[in-house]
């Protein structure tokens, strides 16, 4: 009876590991095509990630009239970070983000602008689409809660800008490329170099001859994060993509752009300099964290211990007390994944988005002489804007 008690105990104790080891953000899944209809049917604006997810497979499925409705209302929902003070120290205790709504990046706010601009160009609603391009400046230097403006924006709205016939205020997107003031510093020569040429062009009266072609080429890389308690300006976690981004280029014909920017804005969520009130809550959940990690390594010992105490006093063989060192030393080794799991950072963001642009005046992707070296993989399902 006592050896069934133990087990019992075993088997609760093992439970409530894997609860505490948290609530791991869940993978990309593949998703098999769908028609308009049917992705119109699947989009829930309360599911945040899930519906920004389906807005990238609608557009690259040329559904524009489920772009342009939900894009619209998801640019809106999703804007503005919302307080509650019984959330934000209940999720204390939590993995970060179980109780809180995802509130868009400034890049992913840009881009689904950019998007909808591009929807009503498609559509041949050309007031519209300016609309949308004037309110991605909006966007870009709204001091809120996510802020910052980004290179990747600047040159598809730049081009299309270019596409509406409008090179007067192509003009001005070319120009912070090619000055790269405040958060544009450090962008990559080539880009730079390629954004002087247009203003030259432009400033000459030359229009672009063919017209400019965008694709979006690849797959955003997930991200890899782990603890780093010293020499991190990030709170103390270390964040890197799982692969790496392709390198800036520019051509007579276009330019390739990669989203390392985007990425850039997930890694430093936690920097106090950007997000005080997420840094203060990353740090005021490490002891939280460090005492839930002590549940494994106290249950395993109380595992081990009392399965032995019984085996000796029923004067059994011995395998009672062998049964649980074992068990206890499985509980004990889940002692780092508690702490991790505990201690997870919120770094939800819109998984289907490319990994690199190309804006090209070529006819086809593959006669840009940019993407030559892209991967077949990467070319083949590449986006037509």
């Amino acid at each position: 009876m006592a050896a069934l008690f133990t087990w019992a105990g075993l088997g609760v104790i093992t439970c409530l590991t894997l609860l505490l080891a948290g609530c791991q953000h869940a993978a990309l899944r593949p998703r098999a095509t769908a028609d308009c209809p049917t992705l119109a049917q699947g989009l829930n604006l309360s599911r945040q990630i899930e519906t920004l997810n389906l807005l990238a497979e609608a557009f690259s499925q040329k559904c524009y009239d489920v772009v342009i409705g939900y894009g619209a209302r998801a640019q809106t929902d999703y804007r503005h970070k919302t307080y509650s003070v019984i959330k934000e120290s209940a999720s204390i205790f939590l993995p970060e983000g179980a109780l809180t709504a995802y509130i868009l990046e400034s890049y992913e706010r840009g881009y689904l602008t950019v998007l909808l601009a591009d929807n009503y160009l498609q559509e041949k609603k050309a007031e519209d689409a300016k609309v949308e391009l004037r309110r991605l400046d909006q966007e870009l230097f709204a001091p809120i809660y996510n802020y910052g403006e980004d290179p990747v924006n600047l040159l598809l709205s730049a081009v299309l800008w270019e596409q509406l016939g409008d090179p007067g205020e192509a003009r001005v997107d070319w120009l912070r490329l090619r000055d790269q003031v405040g958060s544009l510093k450090g962008l990559e020569p080539e880009i730079r170099s390629f954004a002087d040429r247009q203003l030259t062009r432009i400033d000459q009266g030359q229009a672009v001859q063919p017209a400019w072609r965008i694709y979006g080429t690849g797959r955003f890389p997930d991200v890899e994060w782990d603890l780093k308690f010293l020499g991190s300006s990030h709170g103390y976690f270390l964040v890197r993509p799982k692969e790496e981004f392709g390198p800036a280029c520019a051509s007579e014909t276009g330019a390739r752009i990669s989203t390392r920017r985007w990425f850039e804005k997930i890694a430093v969520r936690h920097s106090h300099a950007y997000h005080p009130l997420l840094n203060m809550q990353s740090w005021i959940r490490l002891p939280i964290g460090m005492v839930y990690s002590l549940v494994p390594l106290a249950a395993g010992a109380g595992v081990a211990v009392g399965g032995c105490v019984v085996d000796a006093a029923g004067k059994g063989n011995s395998r009672l007390c062998e049964l649980s060192i074992k068990g206890g030393i499985v509980l004990m080794r889940q002692a780092p994944k508690v702490l991790k799991g505990a201690l997870e950072p919120d770094f939800r963001h819109w998984e289907r988005i490319p990994s690199a642009f190309v804006v090209t005046r070529a006819s086809h992707l593959r006669e840009e002489p940019c993407a030559r070296d892209l991967p077949d993989g990467d070319i083949a399902p590449a986006i037509e804007f």
